[in-house]
């Protein structure tokens, strides 16, 4: 199965976009779940617009704004964790198997404080059969923290932040056996991140063998947004991704 980020740019209609990410080949998508970064209302129809196309919704992706407040024992931390428990409640209320989340970052330690809150959403997900999946992002000693004290915990690997992270530990080494999303982009261009595979400096045969040594059986998903391929319309573009996704899987046997 092959999957793609939905808002990865252009201007147009929601439904037009999710027939046109199936037209291209595509199988499954990841949602932006906030009317955030030029989203704009109506996410919460996403998924009867993408089910309407014929695609799979793979998860949710939680609002990354007040990311680094999870451990502020003020109304902004309490406020984080309402926002990250109501994207629990809404995988399931629209049937969505999983959310991803940004933990702080690095420079935000966990606190006791903050890991209660991890725990509390651990519970409502069990609740509710929904997965988390904790995004490695310039926050990996919270991140291993968080997926060494709670085992329900997923990981999502993102090729380039990995890549652009300098401190990062082996995370597919380390939790691959827990890996329960991907997001597939390259490093590069004017933004340093969310390139094409194949566009930037990542190894992809190292990295695919990588997620094959993990057992991995999901959907082969990328990431990436139109900075740099402007010029391009939105077919052209996802034609161009659909190819490299292939490329991608094919690289796993």
């Amino acid at each position: 199965m092959l999957g793609i980020y939905n808002a990865f740019g252009y201007d147009i209609d929601w439904q037009e976009r999710y027939d046109l990410i199936k037209a291209a080949g595509f199988d499954s998508v990841m949602l932006w779940w906030s009317d955030g970064f030029g989203r704009g209302p109506g996410y919460q129809k996403d998924p009867e617009r993408a089910r309407n196309a014929g695609l799979v919704v793979e998860n949710i992706h939680a609002p990354v704004q007040w990311q680094n407040d999870l451990s502020l024992d003020d109304q902004d931390g309490e406020s984080l964790m309402e926002v990250y428990s109501q994207c629990v409640r809404d995988c399931a209320q629209y049937q969505v198997p999983a959310v991803v989340i940004h933990l702080p970052n690095d420079q935000f330690p966990l606190s006791e404080l903050g890991m209660e809150r991890i725990g509390r959403l651990t519970e409502l997900a069990g609740e509710h059969g929904v997965k988390i999946a904790m995004e490695g992002i310039f926050n990996t000693r919270n991140l291993c923290k968080a997926l060494d004290s709670f085992p329900t915990l997923g990981l999502c690997y993102d090729s380039c932040h990995y890549a652009n992270d300098p401190d990062a530990p082996d995370l597919l080494g380390l939790y691959g056996h827990r890996l329960m999303a991907l997001h597939l982009h390259d490093n590069g261009g004017e933004r340093g991140q969310h390139r094409l595979p194949f566009d930037g400096d990542i190894d992809w045969p190292r990295v695919m063998g990588e997620i094959a040594g993990t057992g991995y059986k999901g959907p082969i998903s990328l990431e990436p947004m139109n900075w740099g391929y402007e010029h391009m319309d939105i077919r052209e573009f996802l034609g161009l991704a659909y190819e490299r996704a292939v490329k991608l899987e094919n690289s796993l046997f």
